[in-house]
């Protein structure tokens, strides 16, 4: 049997990059994955691989920028499925790159933050009751590595945010059957990461899912990076 036969998976920003590959990996171990992206139309390719792998797939459109898209997207979830077991938080965007930090603009700070950080924490709290009610689940949230480039600040602040976040859920559910965890996965060549970047996506893999396969006994809130992971064995 495969290992995440029976489990339900949501995937935000599913659609291409790190998550696209992601929901494959899910599917690939058993899982039922509930694809995201911003349309219907941009969750077809993704839709394709994931039953390609033998695995139940749904997709759900939505955008994370807006609340309300957030609020529905956990409700069209749960009268689905009753929940998932696996929330994998991906979805994310960039911040304006500038060289005068005493000119950001705090609109798009704003923007970042709600996409980056306020989203995944307010699809998580209304999801987190259906997974305690399985008794088990694995909570993924997609961070950064940046910490000195300031002329991103605003992207940086936001993953630092999720982090504090990922902090604070990982001492809630202790013992609880449910690991959060971080995953950075590394500068890559995607529409996020740019074309310049040092990493292929394919190279998320396998270390992206380590988080997902971690034992019950497993640590909360552990930092995972995902390009020092290449050689791991799931």
């Amino acid at each position: 049997m495969k290992r995440l036969s029976g489990k339900t998976a949501l995937v935000t920003g599913s659609s291409r990059g790190v998550g696209k590959l992601v929901a494959e990996a899910l599917a690939k171990e058993g899982a039922r994955v509930l694809v995201h992206g911003r349309t219907l139309e941009a969750c077809e390719s993704t839709l394709a691989l994931v039953r390609a792998a033998g695995a139940e797939a749904k997709a759900y459109a939505g955008e994370m920028s807006k609340p309300e898209d957030v609020d529905a997207l956990a409700e069209a979830v749960l009268a689905d499925f009753g929940g998932v077991d696996i929330l994998y938080n991906n979805a994310a965007v960039m911040s304006v790159w500038t060289e005068d930090i005493s000119a950001q603009d705090l609109s798009d700070w704003s923007r970042v933050f709600q996409i980056n950080a306020y989203a995944p924490m307010r699809l998580t709290t209304k999801l987190l009751p259906s997974i305690k009610a399985r008794g088990w689940g694995r909570i993924v949230n997609v961070t950064s590595g940046i910490d000195k480039t300031w002329q991103l600040a605003a992207y940086g602040a936001s993953k630092w945010a999720l982090d504090k976040w990922t902090d604070d859920l990982g001492a809630h559910l202790a013992g609880s059957g449910i690991i959060v965890s971080r995953m950075d996965p590394g500068w890559l060549r995607t529409d996020l990461g740019g074309p310049n970047a040092d990493n292929a996506p394919e190279t998320v893999l396998p270390g992206a899912m380590v988080p997902v396969m971690l034992p019950d006994d497993a640590p909360q809130a552990q930092f995972f990076r995902a390009q020092e992971l290449r050689d791991a064995k799931l």
